[in-house]
């Protein structure tokens, strides 16, 4: 048993969600690409604009900060890294990038964001990236806007500025309005979903790193892989190696087992779904209320009843489902009806889970 000084965490700070690790597995061509768009700006040129696009929990933004870190250490390149859920306004967004440019807090909200940009441009001396992470979370007209004020930036302060921008939906970049779109430029760099081994590889490192060898136990861990990849989000792993060893301490246990996993599976879910239906809006998580109160269905049928309570076209359906599967909330296989072929949609976690977290949103 534990005594109440010890502990069986190494390095808990690498459960933490903001944790960058010193090596990023399964990631190097990705950090390959972002670094050669910012290579630009450690050379006193503009950096090259890049979006990021992939599914949730595929390293977007660990890359991004894993190379602004190391470039920041070589070179001491200037960049406002902005996280779009936190800043989901273009002044609380433009008022960031005066507080990272300046080194002084925005002036009060009464100042337009004319004026604030045109003091940042102003005194912008050095290549500036920006990083607007998840700014799939934007609304069209603010993303429009934000994004039109940096473009033309270099024409009419002649500044160097570049952007790095990430999203979960990888059709948003159409979203945009076609005179942003064509003054804006980038490489895309794509983020595919990690496979098991990969999964089982990166938590495997987490379990290294952070706890003391032996402690936890091999059939633990493998659930910790099962339910990870089940959820297809390597976070939710994170979450759970962590809970389960707190867990564990709590118990005074040197060991993790099994039963750590379970207890931290149940509480954590909820959180962690939670946080996903967070990314959508109020048709969507109509639609994903109706699919829950339902067996595995087929599309087809799902859509009439969905059309019977919100009025939606078959095209904006079917781009939420799309969506839904995207951030893992549902699956959708092929299955037999009748004498065909037809897509049926599946639920991924508990009804009661994921009522309980549309509870707390």
């Amino acid at each position: 048993m534990l005594s109440w000084d010890e502990t069986i965490f190494r390095n808990p700070e690498v459960f933490d969600p903001d944790y960058v690790p010193d090596e990023l597995l399964f990631r190097d061509s990705q950090i390959r690409q972002l670094v050669s768009c910012i290579r630009p700006a450690m050379l006193n040129s503009s950096p090259i604009n890049a979006f990021c696009l992939g599914p949730p929990s595929t390293g977007k933004t660990s890359t991004i900060k894993y190379v602004l870190r190391e470039a920041e250490s070589e070179a001491g390149i200037l960049y406002s890294y902005i996280r779009i859920p936190r800043f989901r306004e273009p002044y609380k967004v433009f008022s960031k990038i005066f507080q990272d440019v300046l080194g002084q807090q925005s002036p009060p909200s009464g100042i337009s964001k004319t004026v604030l940009m045109d003091r940042v441009w102003s005194n912008l001396d050095e290549p500036l990236l920006i990083v607007l992470d998840d700014i799939n979370f934007l609304s069209k007209a603010y993303a429009n806007e934000i994004l039109y004020e940096i473009l033309k930036a270099p024409d009419e302060y002649g500044v160097k500025v570049g952007i790095v921008a990430a999203a979960t939906d990888v059709k948003f970049p159409l979203l945009l309005d076609p005179f942003v779109g064509a003054s804006f430029h980038y490489m895309e760099i794509h983020y595919p979903s990690y496979g098991y081994r990969e999964m089982e590889e990166i938590l495997r490192k987490r379990v290294e790193y952070g706890f003391y060898e032996g402690v936890f136990d091999s059939r633990a861990f493998r659930r910790v892989v099962e339910l990870a990849y089940n959820a297809g989000d390597v976070r939710y792993g994170i979450y759970l190696l962590k809970a389960a060893g707190v867990n564990a301490e709590s118990r005074g246990s040197r060991k993790v087992e099994d039963k750590d996993v379970e207890v931290a599976h149940a509480g954590e879910s909820l959180s962690f779904v939670a946080k996903i239906l967070t990314a959508l809006n109020s048709e969507e998580r109509a639609v994903l209320r109706i699919i829950y109160s339902n067996d595995a269905i087929p599309t087809g049928d799902l859509y009439e009843q969905v059309s019977s309570e919100i009025k939606m076209s078959y095209r904006k359906y079917y781009n939420i489902l799309e969506k839904l599967e995207r951030l893992k909330l549902i699956e959708i296989s092929f299955g037999e009806k009748g004498k065909g072929k037809t897509r049926y949609v599946h639920r991924k976690y508990d009804v009661e889970v994921v009522e309980k977290a549309m509870e707390l949103i």
